[in-house]
């Protein structure tokens, strides 16, 4: 079993999950960039973010067979944040990296004027690009957020099926898919969608242009729960072909959008700058 991990937050897992991902299936991954959870004071911060996304994180990645690619942005949260929206007019230097399959994630969180700046000005440089958009809907007040969301992309020059819209769940899934945009789920513990959920959501709406990721970050979560909705899947009766679909043809083409997916893992380096993930050895 092949997977693609299509939204993941590596930058807070540690290299015991890349082991055990691929243990699991997971050949490849997409990691957006987000918020940190302490809130960011310069743009600076973000430009070292970027960096170790388009360079420390690959290296670890492949050091376990893993085909690591990311998505940038100025995440929701921080769009409300006026030391941080200079971000903004750098993202294009970033944007042309070989590394970069979408901008993201973008979207909303509180649905300020703020936030409608932000996603409106980085779908328009998707758009400028060539690349998808990886969109983050909001986790309160989800449905009212995700129509939003549709209207400002209606709006935008980027085509509704280079945009995938995220952290989806049985209420907004029907609205998304009438937008015609790709739909994301998040299997999350506790919160977002869960193995069983998924399943039904698949039963009532098929597997087209359907994305199953894990989320997972520096909170509760699980790096595994790709493999494990590909095993639910299985055990309700879905076939191999539905199970590779979802959890690697689709995100291939979505991705592959960008025309700079690279899904054959070079061999690993020993060092990236000088630095290894080894400590306190050769």
């Amino acid at each position: 079993m092949r997977i693609f991990d299509p939204h993941i937050h590596m930058t807070s897992r540690t290299t015991d999950d890349y082991q055990a991902m691929y243990a699991s299936g997971v050949r490849a991954l997409v990691e957006p960039s987000f918020w940190l959870g302490q809130p960011r004071t310069s743009p600076a911060s973000f430009y070292d973010y970027f960096d170790a996304l388009l360079g420390w994180e690959p290296f670890r990645a492949a050091q376990y067979g893993i085909a690591h690619h990311c998505t940038l942005a100025l995440n929701p949260k921080e769009a409300n944040d006026p030391r941080c929206t200079p971000v903004l007019d750098e993202l294009p230097r970033y944007l042309v990296k070989d590394g970069v399959v979408a901008v993201g994630e973008i979207g909303y969180d509180s649905m300020t004027p703020a936030e409608d700046v932000a996603l409106a000005t980085q779908l328009q440089l998707a758009a400028e690009y060539a690349l998808p958009a990886m969109v983050h809907t909001p986790h309160r007040d989800k449905l009212t957020g995700l129509r939003r969301t549709i209207d400002v992309v209606a709006e935008s020059n980027l085509d509704p099926e280079h945009v995938l819209l995220d952290h989806l769940n049985e209420t907004t899934v029907k609205d998304a898919a009438d937008s015609g945009s790709w739909l994301g789920f998040s299997i999350y513990p506790d919160t977002k969608m869960d193995e069983d959920r998924m399943v039904s959501v698949l039963r009532n709406h098929g597997t087209d242009r359907v994305l199953v990721n894990s989320a997972a970050d520096w909170g509760k979560s699980d790096p595994l729960k790709t493999r494990k909705v590909a095993d639910a899947m299985l055990a309700a009766g879905f076939s191999e072909d539905d199970v590779d679909k979802v959890l690697w043809r689709n995100p291939v083409a979505f991705y592959g959008l960008s025309g700079r997916l690279q899904l054959d893992v070079p061999a690993p380096e020993a060092l990236h700058e000088g630095n290894s993930i080894l400590r306190g050895g050769e």
